[in-house]
């Protein structure tokens, strides 16, 4: 284990996943050393270059050991089991991964006196939409354990912050996706469960097909409407909400979105432009759950962070999607 020579570094749990390892990038590039933590799980070693800490979160010596050696001076907490479904069929997963470990993660950083995290929360916080766009100030109740333990995340980093003095950021932001303009680093979950890679995927002749869970929704053409983010975006607003923290704010929530929603059939059609490619589509069932509509309000991201999505369209976030895996066909294949 190689300590750091050029100051604290943050320390980016989760930093070789989706979301995290764009972040590690931008960090990167503005200069800020990083360490990674990951179990690999769900990340790729490929898909970061710096300081890379295979550790599992559940163990506590190993984790101890990361910040003995690297000091760092912030977190940024993406480390987290993410799917509905999954959630739903083994709840023990999510509590201990996602609950118990930011409890290992949170007492870590207070024994090792790092007092600024950035936390990946997540709008499964607020549950089905009493409302729609969906503000800050929208009634969080959550309707999935995944959605339960990013609530309980969200609880125990403010408890932390009002007894330990801990500044936190909680980032609750809509669908992810999309990927570097640079088509090096993008999106590759095995198994694979969002909408655009999975689309995407039919056009190479990986699936035979996507399905589409209901197409009679009170929506214009049927399908679930969802608010889809830039991941580079996204990385943007972690940054962002870690300089502000550095800078002395103690608490930052907000929605990241883009304000507006597109449907299952507009993100599949665009997929289709993009490509030149047919993907079959085959309807089925709605999933329990689904609300017809999911789409980012409220103005916690421009005021706190004088943050905005710069790349809002759906058109971009897939044709740099559709790049990163015309050159990774097999995602990074490990």
């Amino acid at each position: 284990m190689v300590k750091s020579t050029n100051g604290r570094p943050v320390l980016v749990a989760g930093g070789a996943g989706y979301i995290g390892s764009h972040t590690v990038r931008l960090l990167q590039e503005r200069g800020i050393e990083v360490v990674v933590v990951d179990d690999l799980s769900a990340g790729h070693r490929q898909a970061v270059d710096c300081a890379l800490e295979i550790v599992d979160l559940g163990d506590r010596d190993a984790l101890g050991k990361v910040f003995d050696s690297y000091r760092p001076r912030a977190v940024i907490h993406f480390a987290a089991k993410c799917y509905v479904r999954e959630s739903v069929q083994d709840p023990s997963l999510y509590y201990r991964n996602n609950v118990q470990y930011t409890w290992n993660l949170l007492e870590a950083m207070r024994a090792h006196d790092v007092s600024c995290i950035v936390f990946s929360s997540s709008c499964a916080t607020y549950g089905n939409p009493l409302e729609l766009p969906m503000t800050e100030d929208h009634p969080q109740r959550p309707i999935s354990p995944y959605g339960r333990t990013k609530l309980h995340m969200e609880h125990m980093i403010e408890d932390f912050g009002r007894a330990y003095g801990l500044r936190y950021a909680a980032l609750r932001y809509f669908n992810a996706a999309g990927a570097s303009q640079q088509g090096d680093i993008g999106e590759d979950h095995e198994p694979e469960m969002h909408l655009i890679p999975r689309a995407l995927k039919v056009a190479l002749g990986h699936l035979d097909e996507i399905q589409v869970f209901g197409d009679d929704y009170p929506t214009p053409d049927g399908t679930c409407i969802r608010d889809y983010i830039h991941v580079e975006d996204l990385a943007t607003a972690h940054l962002t909400a870690l300089t502000r923290l550095e800078g002395g704010s103690h608490r930052v929530v907000c929605n990241l979105g883009t304000g507006s929603g597109y449907s299952v059939g507009q993100v599949l059609q665009t997929a289709r432009e993009v490509t030149g490619l047919p993907i079959r589509v085959r309807v089925v069932g709605r999933r329990t759950g689904d609300p017809p509509q999911l789409v980012s309000g409220g103005t916690g991201a421009r005021d706190v962070l004088g943050w905005q999505a710069r790349r809002p369209g759906i058109r971009e976030i897939v044709e740099d999607a559709w790049g990163f895996m015309q050159s990774h066909p097999d995602g990074y294949a490990e």
